[in-house]
């Protein structure tokens, strides 16, 4: 399984995702541990916009965990087989383990594209 978070420089997730500095993506092995982390750098443009969900897709990346992130995006990615977590927060790796652990749920919550300040209460 393989899992990708959008993550800023200071190393958190992004509530951004189409402004993300990079990706984190995380390969998990068959015990639901963290075998391999690889930093994708994102390309510039929108989320939703630019390749990056066929990017992910080919990498074998079937999970997003995400901040922020607008419908647009959401369809983009689902269309390239990769499901999305909406709601994340936090230190990426952490992130992830909550996941493999069921501790993580989806928000429910998609941003309004292109929204100058998102009122996600975090």
């Amino acid at each position: 399984m393989k899992i990708a978070v959008p993550v800023t420089h200071d190393n958190q997730v992004d509530e951004h995702f189409g402004h993300c500095a990079y990706y984190s993506v995380f390969t998990i092995d068959e015990q639901k541990k963290i075998k391999e982390i690889k930093m994708i750098e994102a390309t510039s443009g929108c989320g939703c916009k630019s390749n990056i969900a066929s990017e992910l897709s080919a990498l074998g990346v079937t999970i997003m965990l995400a901040g922020g992130i607008g419908a647009g995006a959401i369809d983009v990615l689902n269309r390239n087989g990769i499901s999305v977590i909406r709601g994340c927060t936090g230190q990426p790796e952490t992130l992830v383990r909550q996941y493999l652990d069921n501790q993580i749920k989806d928000s429910g919550i998609s941003c309004s594209e292109h929204q100058e300040h998102h009122g996600h209460g975090h």
